[in-house]
Formats: structure tokens, sequence, C-alpha cells
């Protein structure tokens, strides 16, 4: 089959993002202008694909997009086609392995090319359709910034601006009231988007899943800061940060989902140990989904868009089996399995850790 026959499927998984629908718009105006490939787009990530959903999207489709947040095909987190959630007979829900119908669905589509947008869980399930046969090309996406073999996810940039204006807005009420407050951020297990965020708009505490802290520590910080005159202190908790005791804290299972882990709660664990430790009037904000909605930021959408670009080729020529990815600045392919073969988290010593620590910022874990 010719490259101007091809047919190109596309699916965005996992949780939303800004972004998504800027790929969308470049892997559909690259492969119909370029390549006279036909788009068709997989809705609700990989549960479209399980399911048969799916729609050709033209030009006009893709166009006036760019500065929409979400995304037009609508996304899923508990679509993984080997784990996927089942109503059976008796009215409960059965996980069973569907990979089957993704494939069939696949092929009756008459698809060449699956471009598969999403992060970690979304790239592996990727990697395995892969090792099916199956030409899969992927997309690095996820506010965590997470994935290995890219120095950048699209959506991090403007979930840590969600962050840093937050920061910035608690900063005059914390100010005003003598407060402490503790402000929960997502990142899953990785710190990256409290780190980021943390520093961009002033914490004074930052809390990461890579840097265990401890009560006595935190709270040291927070009297210094009372002593010298500082009558508040603000708080930036990642999402994934264990408590002292090692322990995550949950908000729930989901077992529809391959990690049932519904991390949450920690941001309220911390300001409450803080009340009772110090006697200060302590808050607490979980920015939760605030930081997956909205427009992309100026930069998320540029890296979304080159991101897409190169899918696009790759869709249409090859390599497959390959992400998209930013490294030096450049957009190159690597391999999906690279990218997948690790977390990227926070290295203890890495450079903004340092940077933080020399203005006086605290982990949590200083003596």
């Amino acid at each position: 089959m010719t490259a101007t026959k091809k047919r190109i499927g596309i699916l965005t998984g996992g949780g939303d993002c800004p972004g998504l629908n800027a790929v969308i718009r470049a892997v559909g105006k690259t492969v119909m202008h370029e390549y006279g490939a036909t788009l068709i787009g997989i809705e609700d990530g990989f549960e479209g694909l399980v399911e048969g959903r799916m729609r050709e999207l033209g030009n006009r489709d893709v166009s006036g997009i760019l500065n929409l947040g979400g995304t037009i095909l609508g996304t899923s987190n508990k679509g993984d086609p080997w784990h996927y959630p089942v109503e059976v007979a008796s009215g409960k829900v059965e996980i069973q392995d569907t990979s089957y119908k993704a494939l069939r669905n696949f092929k009756q589509a008459g698809l060449d090319t699956l471009v598969a947008v999403g992060g970690d869980g979304t790239m592996h399930i990727a990697d395995k359709l892969g090792d099916l046969g199956l030409q899969v090309v992927g997309v690095p996406k996820t506010i965590d910034n997470d994935l290995a073999a890219t120095d950048l996810t699209f959506g991090f940039d403007t979930a840590v601006s969600v962050v840093c204006e937050a920061l910035d807005r608690l900063h005059t009420t914390a100010c005003s009231h003598h407060r402490v407050i503790v402000v929960e951020v997502m990142g899953r297990y990785a710190g990256w988007i409290a780190l980021h965020g943390g520093v961009a708009g002033g914490a004074d505490v930052l809390l990461i899943p890579e840097i265990p802290f401890t009560w006595d520590s935190i709270c040291r910080k927070v009297n210094e800061r009372a002593t010298h005159g500082k009558r508040f202190s603000l708080v930036c908790v990642a999402e994934g940060a264990k408590l002292p005791d090692g322990q995550e804290v949950l908000r729930g299972l989901d077992n529809k989902r391959t990690d049932a882990k519904q991390l949450g709660g920690i941001g309220a664990a911390v300001a409450r140990e803080i009340e009772d430790r110090t006697g200060l009037e302590t808050r607490v904000t979980v920015l939760g989904h605030l930081q997956r909605g909205g427009s992309p930021t100026a930069f998320d959408r540029v890296l979304a868009t080159r991101l897409g670009v190169h899918a696009a080729h790759c869709a249409c020529r090859g390599p497959y089996g390959v992400m998209a990815a930013l490294q030096n600045n450049e957009i190159v392919s690597v391999q999906i399995k690279d990218a997948i073969a690790k977390l990227r988290t926070v290295p203890a010593d890495h450079q903004l850790v340092r940077a933080a620590r020399s203005l006086g910022t605290g982990f949590g874990d200083e003596a």
C-alpha cells in the first residue's frame, strides 16, 4: 500500500491534559497535507479500539483546536485491552483480556499505523500492541513529566503554570491571615510538578516522593520562619509523597484501572500534623484536576505541535515501535521500550533541588 493511501489511527489515552488537541491537529494536518493519508480518530482511548468506536477526521475537524484544552476524541484511563472491565450477566464487573478485539477492530478499520498519545500506561499498551505486529508510534503526554527517554512531556508546563498561579494567590491570603497553607499537587510517583511549580511559586517547603521527610524537619522550618517575623508559610506537597513511616496516602482503589491506586489526601495529613505540632493555624488546598484543564501554554502548544508532526512522519513512512521525544531541544525517535523502561523521577541531587536549597527552601529532610 502506498503512503498516499494509508489510513492512520490516532487515540488519546490516560488522563487528559492541555496540548492533546494540538497533537491531533499536527498529526492530522501533516498526514493529510504531506501524504494524502486518511486520519481515523479512535474515541475514548483504547476503549474505542476495543469497542470499535472510530470516525474519520477531516481537515475541518482538526482546524481551530490548537488552543483547546482536553481532547476532541475523548480519553480514558480504564481501557487497557489486557485489563478491560466487562459487565457480566450477574451485573458484576469482571476484568478480562480483550486484546483480540483491539486487534480485530484495527484490521477491520483498515488501519496501517496507530498513533498513541499518552503517558506511561498508554506507552506500555502501545508497546504490547507493537509486539503483536501492529505498527505503532507514540507521543509522550503527561503532566507528571515521568516518561523516560524524553526531556519533557507536553502538558507539564501548563500544569506547572497552574501551580505557580495558585501559590501566588495563596501567598497573599496566607500572609494576610498569618497561616500555614499546604498545597497538594499532582504528579503520581514523580515530584516534577511540585518541584518546578513550588520553586516558581516561592513555596517555603517542598515535599516530593523522591526525598523522604520528617515531621520535625517540616515543623522546625515553619517555626523558624515565624520566629524571624515571617508569620506564614507555603508548603507544596506532591500527591505521591510518602508519610515518614513510608506509607502512601490513598483516597481509594479503582480496580478497573491497571494501576488501581488513587493517590490523594497527603495534603490534609500534612496540614493536620503541622497544626497539631506547632499550634499554627493551617489550611489545605488540593488543586486536583485544575492542573489538567484549560488552554495549553504557548510552550506546550509548540512542543505538542513538534511532537505531533514528527509522529505523523513516522506513522506514514516509519520507523515504527518508536515514540517522538524531546532531547537536547531536538525532536527525535526513541524506542517505546526505552521510554517505559523506568519512571523518570527527580534525582535527589537535581540541580533545581540544589538551587531551591540554596534559597532556603526546605524539603523536610534537613537535620
